[in-house]
């Protein structure tokens, strides 16, 4: 079982004196989502980094950020067009002056305009340079997944507890609510001879309407469909695979189950029993938004 939620960081050369470094972050989302801030010489491989993320991150928000330190070589062969450079810072000054601001240019901004710069040593189609990039990506979606892994399970170790803290407070529910279709019939029976009316045995037709309004508060088969959803957590939880979103809808059928139960069987004596149920349900439901 693995969390949404994680973090791997790797750097390594990719070209002689430049390193690459890449940090891979997610938080929770229902769906798998990516966004890459890297450097415009590596934008070409976002179509591989895409296949390679979705291939091992079934959901979540993922992050990957990049830095690169260009070796001395790189620096070198910058070449800037001054002339070009200087058009601009006037073009720049004259434009603020008619717009009656400071004449004062940003030179460093101006920089990445096009033409500006020219002479960049690095080829990303270089030969070498596709399989570095991917391999420093490959080691920091390593520690990022075994960060995912540890934090897995510890929402597995967590919603293990959780699960055996509903299944003994359905055991403590069980025996409460298997009294009550007995209860109801007596009660009803007790009313109709408070009011001094009648019920013949023969009235087969009375008989059968008590007996109908008794066995609706039979919360037998809500009982066995939460066991049965105890016993596919169980499963999911034991799963290689990404189990979050059948998860989260067992939780929403557990809450119909038990909100239907309560709405059968509530009493006196049963209802804190229901809102402790409900109580852990909830806090299940908000570990479960944490598993992919």
């Amino acid at each position: 079982m693995l969390s949404m939620t994680g973090f791997g960081k790797a750097e390594g050369e990719i070209s002689p004196g430049s390193v690459l470094s890449l940090e891979i972050a997610s938080v929770n989302r229902k769906q798998f989502e990516l966004r890459c801030n890297l450097p415009p010489e590596f934008s070409s491989f976002e179509n591989g980094i895409r296949q390679r993320l979705s291939g091992v991150i079934s959901r979540g928000s993922v992050s990957l950020r990049g830095t690169w330190h260009r070796g001395e070589n790189h620096s070198s062969a910058i070449r800037v067009d001054q002339e070009l450079l200087r058009a601009l810072v006037e073009n720049c000054r004259a434009v603020r002056k008619a717009c009656q601001l400071d004449e004062n240019v940003n030179v460093e901004a101006l920089v990445s305009a096009p033409g500006v710069i020219s002479g960049n040593a690095f080829d990303p189609d270089a030969p070498g340079i596709e399989e570095a990039f991917f391999a420093v990506l490959d080691a920091a979606l390593a520690r990022y997944q075994k960060m995912r892994a540890v934090e897995g399970e510890a929402l597995k170790q967590d919603t293990l507890k959780r699960l055996q803290l509903l299944r003994e407070t359905l055991e403590k529910i069980e025996p409460i609510v298997a009294k009550i279709p007995e209860l109801q019939k007596q009660r009803i029976l007790g009313k109709l001879k408070a009011e001094r009316i009648p019920v013949p045995a023969a009235d087969e037709q009375l008989l059968r309407e008590v007996l109908f309004y008794a066995d609706h508060a039979d919360v037998t088969e809500e009982i066995t469909r939460l066991k049965s959803h105890f016993g596919q957590f169980q499963n999911f939880l034991q799963s290689d695979r990404p189990v979050g979103r059948s998860m989260d809808f067992l939780i929403q059928e557990s809450f119909r189950e038990i909100t239907t139960l309560g709405n059968k069987a509530g009493g006196v004596e049963v209802s804190p029993l229901l809102v402790l149920f409900k109580s852990e349900l909830e806090k299940l439901r908000e570990q479960i938004q944490n598993v992919e």
